[in-house]
């Protein structure tokens, strides 16, 4: 867990001894005391990473409780596993990207990965944190096959990390490595590769390289890298945002307080921005000068959550931001012209707390308190598929594939789901209602012409 040390009078104004008071209770009140928590900013990151873990025992004690029959009566889906971890971030490998470091030359150019290959690896990371807990931290790698629908029964690997809690990550587009953040540091990983009688087998591995920048440093609440992946940015829990090029590690950007916690981070599509998001509104930076072109102020009562780049069907950027308000989650969508609000809309009425946009720009994911998990239609901000109780905790995180088919969600009761996006209903709604119209019209027609039929119909 992040350093509870770290937590003081100022930033927890209500005392962790009073939160631990009010949490004791069953879980409906440790649930709704949560998003009491959430929706008010002086709630310091520490005091939630707190309350998640009287969240987790609770559902503990839940899942006890159970009946041993509803297991077996309602298997669960193939597409959805739970590996004992419970999960704080989620990304998809790009396995295709990957140029695994064989000894030889040769052995270099015979045993890279086949690019036709359509193997798909989804990687997780989350834990207990430190403490006897007894619950491990970890980074897990599983593999999710696209023609059955389905995630492996058991990891393909299960890197344990220790007493420290691996608690947001973000994957290099080229397929490098993989970065984490713990409470005090982070550190990188390397996809590693073997051959085998099944081909390669892919496995993670702690690295040598030295984030020297990224030691002794408070916690990382947000990593991101460009999609290029040249250049990573990264937030803080103390609101300092740092942007570096990768790989040397030079800095770019150095703001001590862009906001009083960093929450999250991203890139437009063509890197030239980048936008900040934490307590009070959001900021977007130009990453080439390293100033800051445009604040987002927040409404009344909103609480800002997260935020996304995209581009519309027109190839127009914009900008979507997730918020919290008295009637739930909603998506705001800006212009980033002018950085004007074009339109907010209330989506569903519990809180979002994991958000991404595909890589096409046509969805929008959401993952919420209570577990359900939904897709948006970008263009007329309409659902498009929801999936109730997808997950039994909270929605921690959410990612497309890379091919925007599919995507990932993870959950704080040690689960993973990848699910397919379904073909839109529209076009067969439409097709319905023109079939109709057509009868319709052939109806009136046929009357037309044979008006004594409908004289003698109206006789009747």
């Amino acid at each position: 867990m992040p350093d509870q040390g770290a937590t003081t009078p100022d930033s927890d104004p209500m005392g962790r001894m009073e939160v631990a008071t009010k949490i004791e209770t069953p879980w409906a009140g440790a649930r709704d005391y949560h998003f009491i928590a959430k929706r008010h900013d002086e709630v310091s990151d520490s005091t939630f990473m707190l309350i998640t873990r009287f969240e987790l025992k609770f559902r503990h004690r839940e899942r006890s409780e159970r009946p041993t029959m509803a297991k077996s009566n309602n298997p669960e889906p193939s597409n959805f596993r739970k590996y004992g971890v419970p999960f704080y971030a989620v990304a998809w490998v790009p396995y295709k990207s990957i140029r695994f470091d064989f000894k030889s030359e040769e052995d270099q150019k015979e045993d890279q990965p086949d690019r036709n290959d359509d193997r798909n690896y989804v990687v997780l990371a989350g834990g207990g944190g430190e403490g006897r807990s007894g619950i491990p931290n970890a980074v897990v790698l599983s593999e999710f096959d696209l023609a059955s629908n389905s995630l492996s029964d058991l990891p393909v690997v299960k890197h344990g990390t220790g007493s420290d809690l691996p608690y947001r990550m973000a994957g290099h587009p080229r397929g490098e490595g993989l970065i984490c953040s713990f409470p005090k540091f982070c550190r990188w990983f390397e996809w590693d590769g073997e051959r085998s009688s099944e081909g390669h087998k892919l496995g993670i591995k702690q690295s040598e390289k030295e984030l020297n920048l990224l030691q002794d440093v408070e916690q990382q609440l947000a990593l991101e890298f460009n999609d290029e992946g040249s250049v990573l940015a990264s937030g803080v829990q103390n609101g300092n945002l740092k942007v570096f090029k990768w790989p040397s590690m030079e800095i770019i950007l150095n703001e001590a307080q862009a906001h009083a916690s960093v929450k999250d981070l991203d890139f437009s599509p063509d890197g030239k921005l980048l936008v900040s998001l934490g307590n009070g509104g959001c900021r977007v930076w130009d990453v080439t000068s390293s100033k800051a072109v445009a604040s987002l102020p927040k409404g009344n009562d909103e609480i800002f959550c997260s935020c996304r780049f995209s581009q519309t069907n027109e190839k127009n950027l914009v900008l979507y931001t997730v918020s919290v308000t008295g009637k739930g989650g909603s998506i705001a969508t800006w212009n980033t012209t002018t950085w004007k609000r074009i339109s907010s809309k209330s989506v569903v009425r519990d809180t979002i707390l994991a958000f991404d946009v595909s890589a096409d720009g046509k969805f929008l994911a959401c993952g919420t308190t209570e577990g359900d998990v939904m897709i948006i239609n970008s263009t007329s901000m309409r659902t498009h598929q929801v999936i109730k109780k997808a997950h039994l905790g909270f929605v921690t995180a959410l990612r497309f594939s890379p091919d925007s088919s599919a995507f990932a969600s993870a959950s704080l009761d040690s689960s993973a789901r990848v699910t397919i996006i379904q073909e839109a209903k529209e076009n067969r709604e439409i097709s319905l209602w023109l079939i109709i119209l057509i009868f319709l019209i052939a109806i009136a027609a046929y009357f037309f012409k044979n008006p004594q039929i409908l004289e003698s119909f109206t006789k009747i």
